[in-house]
C-alpha cells in the first residue's frame, strides 16, 4: 500500500544556497518592498512554495493557491502561489486592497509577472512595477545536498556513490531530482527492499536522463563536483 508523502515546509529545512540567496534576502526585509508587494519566479521544483510558506508563517500571512484566491481577501499579509494562475480581476482587487490596508503581499509562478499573458491593462501595468526576484538554477552541491534531504524524509537510505551516479545522469534541476527521489521510494516500497542499482537506473531511464556514456563524457558534468570515482561501473 504507497503512502502519500507530504513535503515539509519547516525554515530549518530549506537548503540555503547561491541560487536562492537573493530571494531570501528580499523575504528576510518585508518592509523595503516597493509598493509592499513581491514576486518570487522560477522553475518547478526551485523552492517557491516552501518559502511562500516560510515568510507566511513568519509574517502571520494567509497562504492561498492562484485557483483559490477570492473576495474579500483576508485582512493579514497575503502569500499566493501559482500566482499566475489566479482570475485576472480578482487579483487586480485583491492587490489594490493589500496596497489601501499597507499590507505585504508575495507572489510565484514560473515566469516573472511582467511576462504573465495579461488583458487587463490596470493588471498589467501593476505587474510590470512589481519588483520580481528570480529563483535561479541549482548548482551540483544544491542538487545533491537536496537528494539527500528528501531521501532523508522519506527514510530512504541511499548509499552517496548511488546518489552520485544518479545526479550524473539525471536533468540537472531540483524538479528532476525531487520526482526521481518519489520515484524511487515508490519502486523501492514495491519491491519490497531497499535502493538498488537496477531500480535506479529504471528510475533514471524513465525520467530521460542521460545514458552512462553520455554523461562520462560530458566534460562540465564531470567536473561540477560529482567524483567520476562514485559512478557504479
Amino acid at each position: 500500500m504507497p503512502f502519500p508523502h507530504a513535503p515539509h515546509y519547516r525554515p530549518e529545512e530549506f537548503l540555503p544556497a547561491a541560487s536562492n540567496a537573493e530571494a531570501m534576502l528580499w523575504l528576510g526585509n518585508t518592509a523595503s518592498w516597493p509598493g509592499r508587494q513581491l514576486a518570487l519566479w522560477g522553475p518547478e521544483g526551485c523552492g517557491k512554495t516552501h518559502l511562500l510558506h516560510v515568510w507566511a508563517a513568519r509574517e502571520g500571512a494567509a497562504l492561498l493557491s492562484g485557483p483559490m484566491l477570492a473576495l474579500p481577501p483576508p485582512p493579514r499579509p497575503l502569500a499566493i502561489d501559482d500566482a499566475d494562475t489566479a482570475a485576472p480581476r480578482t487579483l487586480l482587487h485583491v492587490l489594490n486592497s493589500c496596497r489601501e490596508a499597507g499590507l505585504p503581499a508575495l507572489l510565484a509562478a514560473r515566469e516573472a509577472p511582467a511576462r504573465w499573458p495579461c488583458a487587463l491593462p490596470d493588471l498589467a501595468s501593476r505587474l510590470r512595477a512589481m519588483p520580481a526576484v528570480p529563483l535561479r538554477p541549482a548548482d551540483e552541491t544544491l542538487l545533491a545536498a537536496l537528494f539527500d534531504h528528501l531521501a532523508r524524509e522519506r527514510q530512504m537510505p541511499i548509499a552517496a556513490s548511488l546518489r552520485d551516479w544518479m545526479l550524473l545522469r539525471l536533468p540537472r534541476s531540483q524538479a528532476a531530482v525531487r520526482e526521481a527521489v518519489a520515484r524511487l521510494d515508490h519502486a523501492a516500497l514495491a519491491a519490497g527492499g531497499r535502493v538498488t542499482r537496477p531500480l535506479a537506473q529504471g528510475v533514471v531511464a524513465a525520467l530521460g536522463g542521460e545514458a552512462p556514456e553520455e554523461a562520462a563524457a560530458t566534460p562540465d558534468r564531470a567536473a561540477a563536483g560529482v567524483s567520476a570515482a562514485g559512478r557504479l561501473l
